[in-house]
């Protein structure tokens, strides 16, 4: 793995970027593949078979990106509503993609069992530019909040707004790559005028969970069925995966709302962010891509049987 550069080649060490520093970063940021043709088309093709709604549209300069969502065509309110959601952060691939895989090979098995809402790409821009941040150099997903700053958060809060106390389930796809060290965090850690502190990137697929409201057994469905599609993280020597605790195979724990995290915006109570890692020599794209898919369905599967116990 490429290793970190000693400081970050925007701003002065010590000191937060201004609105020349934003302009800067920006002016480094290149199209490098297209919604249209990867996600969009993708989306219109599974128009007979669910319906499709544009939730909001982001107009950044001349791009305008529309944001899909795809819902289970036969909506009915006395079933429970699972929430998945993917490309938050743009340049996570197997999120997207992942997302879409499940909706055109499983979602139907799910018809007149459950109502499903799907957001495969809330951050169009940035998959474009395969960036973490939108052109304002904001994390979306660090901005799930009232009055957020990101329009990818706020479209997607308003997207769920009517769901919010009525989802039992959301699964929130993401991954954990190498750029997430050599570019990602030092580029953080130079906007905000804080030192980089070099760290790990786990090889291997987990789980975060909400450490305020943990849910063990569902976690451990998720990585029971992963597990047989790829590998899963190991704990580093201090028992933790990215500089948070292991608390079982697989899983880690964030305080999801305290963080403004995707996985946050409903009151479901199972919640999980997938983390897939794609430039590990053990896995291809296609099985980043499976290993999202199944997760949803097990996560799924797992809760489903939880409704239909109680």
């Amino acid at each position: 793995m490429n290793t970190a550069p000693e400081s970050y080649p925007i701003g002065t060490p010590g000191s937060p970027w201004g609105d020349a520093e934003r302009a800067e970063w920006l002016s480094h940021q290149t199209r490098q593949r297209s919604y249209e043709a990867e996600v969009l088309s993708v989306i219109e093709r599974l128009r007979p078979r669910f319906d499709v709604e544009e939730y909001g549209r982001m107009d950044y300069g001349a791009d305008s990106y529309p944001l899909l969502a795809i819902r289970s065509r036969d909506w009915n309110d006395d079933l429970p509503v699972v929430l998945v959601t993917g490309g938050v952060h743009g340049y996570e691939t197997s999120g997207v993609h992942g997302a879409l895989q499940f909706v055109d090979q499983h979602a139907l098995e799910y018809a007149d069992r459950v109502n499903l809402l799907v957001a495969p790409c809330v951050s169009p821009w940035a998959y474009e530019r395969i960036h973490r941040w939108n052109p304002n150099a904001i994390d979306p997903n660090r901005s799930f909040y009232e009055n957020s700053p990101a329009e990818e958060s706020a479209a997607l809060m308003q997207l769920v707004a009517p769901i919010r106390d009525r989802a039992l389930m959301h699964i929130d796809l993401h991954e954990t790559t190498d750029t997430d060290e050599t570019e990602f965090r030092p580029a953080l850690a130079a906007r905000d005028g804080k030192p980089f502190t070099p760290g790990g990137i786990p090889d291997g697929f987990y789980l975060v969970d909400d450490s305020e409201n943990p849910q063990p057994e569902f976690q451990q469905a998720v990585i029971a069925a992963v597990e047989k599609v790829t590998h899963i993280a190991p704990a580093d020597d201090n028992n933790e995966i990215i500089g948070s605790p292991v608390v079982a195979h697989g899983v880690i724990e964030y305080p999801l709302k305290q963080l403004g995290l995707c996985a946050s915006i409903t009151n479901a109570p199972y919640k999980t962010t997938t983390e897939v890692y794609p430039d590990s020599p053990r896995a291809t794209p296609e099985q980043c891509n499976t290993a999202q898919a199944v997760a949803v369905c097990a996560a799924i599967d797992y809760v489903l049987a939880q409704w239909q116990d109680s």
